[in-house]
């Protein structure tokens, strides 16, 4: 896809002014690019550098805070842009505020492979979040810009930093990759912030079109691309606990998100005998107990009618249930609720397994609610089916990771961690790949994170596994897109 060829004036500001953007230069690089083939300096010692560069550019003062075309978005995008420039791409920000760095080669009409994640964070963040897949990405197409082999590239390489995935400022994720993938509709335009302010709104304020005709300038066509890679912490302490960096995700779970609402009679705490009570509280605290245990043992729920008898143990192994939310009314110590609502959230890499999970418990929401003589509805608020990354991606990421990670612990090199074969993880969180799904075939590798946290000033990620994460990355692009001399 060419740049758009009129940029938006504020845009057009920002890529003036990356000429004057200090890009530092490390000492001792051409030495590091000489021998080993590790490439420290780029892959580890600058990327962790422009990770904290990142990390500082926030609307929160004291925390991390980078929301949608917010004015710490916009700064972010001005060094952006610089990286992708240093790098030896072309770059252009698409109507979406997505940032895009295209090397194209000369007489090539092969599809584009694209490698992406998301430059904006939740509220108080880490600073590795989506900001980790970007640089990575940008530090591995500078390694073969320097090493000479960018212009051996047999097809399209782009690297895109999309704007939104967390959804924080309109409650809406995905936005940036969503739009890219054709899949974003246009009555986006109309939602809203707390404050009341539009996408369409924020999109005018900052000189881009904000029209439906605009969006689909976004929008990439299949025939163009041919597959999309997205490099990520992995927001979980599996990696941590089998003691390996790296790990390549076969699949993102499906989502169904539900809303239980008990209404019982609400009176008097102290009046109201035992046996006469209508509890609505005592009735969900039984719901939230059984799901818990429907979802750790679902074989001792599930009927031979809901074909439980052909799930498998790798079909039920990735399935979690979550109750995040509970709500009482009118919510006072010597009163008996009238009514509690709970939000439930069911995850599966298996849909059948999702959606016999979400049925058997909502009979089961029906006879309890009956046996304690209180009402009950459940509400559906949203369900996503899971996305399984491309079986041949994920062959390619995984003799890539272990060859990475196998070089990082050659004799001579100071880490013992033992090069076995890649963990092949299922992805409990969303990511821009969910969206990209419907464009391209998808992979991704996760990356270990210090006791699974993310979503946290304290998501950690140790600099030799965002070396680690480069490497992989670059030898993947190595092997499957640079042409042998």
């Amino acid at each position: 896809m060419a740049p758009s060829s009129s940029l938006p004036a504020v845009i057009a500001l920002v890529l003036l002014s990356v000429f004057f953007v200090s890009i530092p230069v490390l000492d001792g690089l051409e030495v590091g690019l000489g021998g080993d083939g590790l490439y420290r300096e780029i892959l580890r010692d600058e990327t962790v550098l422009r990770l904290k560069e990142l990390g500082k550019i926030s609307d929160g003062q004291g925390f991390l805070e980078r929301t949608f075309l917010s004015p710490a978005s916009i700064g972010a995008t001005h060094v952006i842009v610089g990286w992708m420039k240093d790098a030896g791409l072309t770059t252009w920000i698409d109507q979406m505020g997505n940032i895009h760095g295209r090397f194209q080669p000369s007489n090539s009409t092969e599809k584009a492979l694209l490698i992406g994640s998301h430059m904006d964070t939740v509220i108080d963040a880490g600073m590795y979040d989506g900001a980790l897949g970007i640089i990575c990405a940008i530090s591995a197409l500078k390694v073969l810009k320097v090493t000479g082999k960018l212009e051996r590239l047999t097809r399209p390489v782009e690297v895109i930093a999309f704007s939104d995935e967390e959804g924080v400022r309109f409650q809406t994720t995905f936005l940036g990759s969503a739009a890219v993938a054709g899949i974003l509709s246009e009555s986006i335009l109309q939602v809203s912030d707390k404050s009341g302010t539009t996408v369409e709104d924020v999109l005018k304020l900052n000189s881009f079109k904000a029209t439906a005709a605009a969006l689909g300038q976004v929008k990439y066509s299949p025939e163009s691309v041919g597959s999309y890679v997205e490099v990520h912490l992995e927001q979980g302490p599996v990696l941590e606990a089998l003691r390996y960096p790296l790990g390549v995700v076969k699949g993102i779970a499906g989502q169904t998100r539900l809303k239980v609402i008990v209404d019982g009679s609400q009176g008097h705490a102290g009046t109201v005998p035992m046996k006469l009570r209508r509890d609505p509280m005592v009735a969900a605290a039984e719901l939230v107990v059984t799901l818990e245990s429907l979802c750790k043992d679902p074989r001792r729920f599930l009927t031979y009618d809901e074909e439980c008898g052909c799930f498998t143990e790798e079909s039920l192994a990735g399935l979690v249930c979550t109750v995040g939310e509970l709500l009482t009314w009118p919510s006072a110590s010597n009163v008996i609720p009238g009514q509690v609502n709970f939000t439930v959230d069911i995850r599966a890499m298996d849909d059948v397994v999702r959606e016999t999970i979400v049925a058997s418990f909502s009979r089961i929401v029906m006879q309890r609610c009956d046996d304690r003589l209180v009402d009950c509805a459940v509400e559906h608020k949203h369900s996503a089916p899971a996305t399984p990354c491309d079986p041949e991606l994920t062959t390619q990421l995984e003799r890539a990771t272990r060859s990475a990670v196998s070089a990082m612990t050659a004799p001579g090199n100071n880490d013992h961690r033992r090069a076995e074969s890649t963990p092949v993880l299922m992805s409990g969180a969303g990511h821009d790949a969910m969206a990209m799904a419907r464009l391209t075939k998808v992979g991704m590798v996760f990356v270990r994170c210090r006791g699974g946290v993310s979503h946290s000033p304290e998501e950690h990620v140790a600099e030799d596994d965002v070396w680690a994460a480069g490497l992989a990355l670059l030898r993947f692009v190595d092997q499957t897109v640079v042409a042998e001399l």
